[in-house]
C-alpha cells in the first residue's frame, strides 16, 4: 500500500503543478489553494466563543492568498510568450513559499513532493519545475522524451540514526473544551503519571507527553513538582505545561532527570494563538475585542537546548516544530510536543506532520514527537 501511494504521490504531483502552470486565473487558484490548505484555521474560534467568525476567517484566508497569486499570475501575463509566461508561473511558485502572511509559515509548495519519489530541496523543486515546464510547453510528443530527466530527481538521502535511548512517546486524547476545565484536572494529573508509571514498568529511558500535558502553571504547584523530581530517579520525563515567571505566561517545557528539572520556553509563538503579529497599539484592541483582554505569551529568544543520559535534545513545541529556526540548532535530534485539538477534526495532524518531515528531510533530523489527539512516531 505504501509503494502504490508513493506512485500515487508521484503522479498527482506531475498533474497537480502542471495545471497551476498552464492556470490563468491566478486570483481563484490563490483563493482555493488557501481555502482548502487553511479553513482549519478557523475551528480555534469555536473556544474563543466566536463560532461566527468561522466562515470570515474562512473567507480571508482566501483572499490573501488569491492576492497572492493573482499578483504572481498577473507578472507572468505581462510576457508576450507562453514560455515567458510559464518561466515566470514556475519561478512565482517555487519561490511563493517564503510569503508568510503574519508570519505564518506553513504554504509551502513542495510539501507536494514529500510523500512522492521526487527530492524536495529548494535545487530539486526547481529543477521539477523546469521539467514540468517544459512538458507542459512541449509542441511534439517527441519532447516528452525529457520524462526520464524525472529521474535525477528520485533521491532521498538516508536518514541519521537514532537517539542511543528508548523513548516512549505519548498520545493522550483530551478534547480542547475539557483540557482546561478545572473539574477534569485531577483526573488528566492521574492519567498522565500513569502514562509515566508504564513507561518506568517497560524500562524506558525517556517519556514524553504532549504540549500542555499539565494543564497548569508546573512551576507554581509545588507537590506536582516534587512528585515528578521523585519519578525522574528512574526515568528521565519531557512534559508540556505553562510557566509563569516575574509576571509572563510562558507556554513551555519541562525536563525531569535525576531529581532535577529545567523549564524551557517556546521560542516561536503561533501568529494570533500566543501573540498577535500587529503593532502593540493594534494588538491590544484585537485582544480586547476578541479575546477578552488576554495577554499575549511571552517567549524565549533562541531555540532551547538540553541533555538527557548525554544525548543533545533541541526543544519544540508545536508551531515550532514546523519552524526552520528549530533545524539549523547543532542537535541531531528534536523532542516535538504538540497539541493538535484545537483543529480536530481536521487536515491540520496531517499537514504539521509533513512540514515536519519536510524539514527532517532537508536538515537531516530525528524528530519524537508526541501528540494529543493526533499520530504520534518518530520522524526522520
Amino acid at each position: 500500500m505504501g509503494l502504490q501511494a508513493k506512485w500515487l504521490y508521484t503522479l498527482l504531483a506531475l498533474l497537480g503543478f502542471a495545471l497551476l502552470l498552464l492556470a490563468k486565473r491566478g486570483f481563484w487558484i490563490g483563493f482555493f489553494i488557501g481555502v482548502l490548505w487553511f479553513w482549519w484555521i478557523a475551528l480555534s474560534f469555536r473556544y474563543y466563543n466566536l463560532p461566527w467568525m468561522i466562515p470570515f476567517v474562512i473567507l480571508a484566508i482566501g483572499g490573501i492568498y488569491g492576492v497572492i497569486f493573482w499578483a504572481g499570475y498577473r507578472i507572468a501575463a505581462i510576457s508576450p510568450t507562453t514560455f515567458g509566461q510559464t518561466f515566470i508561473k514556475g519561478v512565482f511558485l517555487w519561490s511563493v513559499g517564503s510569503i508568510h502572511p503574519f508570519g505564518f509559515n506553513w504554504f509551502i509548495p513542495q510539501l507536494g513532493l514529500v510523500r512522492s519519489y521526487f527530492s524536495f530541496d529548494t535545487l530539486s523543486f526547481a529543477f521539477f519545475l523546469a521539467l514540468v515546464g517544459w512538458i507542459v510547453l512541449a509542441r511534439s510528443w517527441r519532447k516528452l522524451l525529457a520524462l526520464p530527466l524525472f529521474l535525477l530527481l528520485w533521491h532521498h538521502p538516508s536518514p541519521p540514526p537514532l537517539a542511543p535511548l528508548s523513548i516512549d512517546l505519548v498520545t493522550t486524547h483530551l478534547p480542547q473544551d475539557k483540557k482546561w476545565r478545572r473539574s477534569e484536572l485531577d483526573s488528566i494529573i492521574y492519567q498522565n503519571l500513569s502514562f509515566i508509571d508504564r513507561a518506568i514498568r517497560k524500562n524506558y529511558d525517556v517519556v514524553v507527553l504532549p504540549e500542555s500535558a499539565f494543564p497548569l502553571f508546573l512551576n507554581l504547584d509545588p507537590d506536582l513538582l516534587l512528585k515528578l523530581q521523585e519519578l525522574s530517579h528512574k526515568i528521565a520525563i519531557v512534559t508540556g505545561a505553562l510557566a509563569y515567571k516575574e509576571g509572563k505566561i510562558y507556554n513551555s517545557t519541562y525536563v525531569f532527570e535525576n531529581g532535577r528539572y529545567l523549564i524551557l520556553d517556546k521560542v516561536i509563538l503561533v501568529p494570533f494563538g500566543e501573540e498577535i503579529p500587529l503593532p502593540k497599539p493594534l494588538a491590544h484592541i484585537v485582544n480586547h475585542l476578541f479575546f477578552s483582554d488576554a495577554s499575549d505569551y511571552d517567549h524565549a529568544t533562541t531555540p532551547q537546548i538540553y541533555t538527557i543520559k548525554g544525548v543533545r535534545f533541541t526543544n519544540a513545541i508545536c508551531y515550532e516544530a514546523t519552524h526552520p529556526l528549530i533545524y539549523q540548532s547543532p542537535t541531531t535530534y528534536i523532542i516535538a510536543i504538540s497539541n493538535n485539538a484545537w483543529f480536530w477534526p481536521s487536515l491540520e495532524p496531517w499537514l504539521q506532520n509533513l512540514i515536519i518531515r519536510y524539514y527532517a528531510t532537508i536538515y537531516h533530523k530525528v524528530v519524537y514527537h508526541a501528540t494529543n489527539i493526533a499520530k504520534t512516531e518518530v520522524i526522520r
